[in-house]
């Protein structure tokens, strides 16, 4: 099962953990990721392209259930307004074994951050800027170009 979500909403962290869990899963790997309050940013806004952005999405989870043992994976991504501390994204691998689980997580979180098309712009004391790709997330998704896991 792939679970794909772009939203507004603040994340439901024990919620979606409790759908991952299940008689033939025997770990959940997650990551989840929080905006931060690097160099006093008070207020992160992201912006996606509807659509695009969850097929981008669908995408990637599906490439990581097609070269992992996965019996399912998540990607909550939120959108808008948001402030430091608040959950940013979600993401969730089930699979009958941790390695598989461990790595698909880590999969997920690399190529979204580079395949995905989100815009953020963040606001320090009233100033906003847009935030430009870190060079460290493609160097973290280029590890996942070999086709064996």
């Amino acid at each position: 099962m792939i679970r794909i979500l772009v939203s507004s909403d603040p994340i439901d962290l024990a919620g979606e953990m409790a759908r991952m869990e299940g008689d033939d899963v025997g770990a959940v790997a997650s990551f989840c990721g929080l905006v931060r309050a690097d160099d006093g940013v008070d207020r992160l806004e992201l912006e996606h392209y509807p659509g695009a952005t969850e097929a981008a999405l669908d995408r990637i989870a599906r490439a990581a259930s097609e070269r992992w043992s996965l019996q399912a994976a998540t990607i909550i991504h939120r959108v808008g307004p948001m402030h430091p501390g608040e959950r940013i994204v979600l993401v969730l691998a089930a699979a009958p074994h941790r390695h598989d689980a461990l790595d698909a997580c880590a999969y997920l979180i690399d190529r979204l951050k580079t395949d995905a098309p989100f815009w953020k712009r963040e606001t320090r004391g009233g100033e906003a800027r847009w935030v430009e790709a870190r060079h460290g997330d493609a160097v973290a998704a280029a590890r996942w170009t070999d086709p064996t896991p």
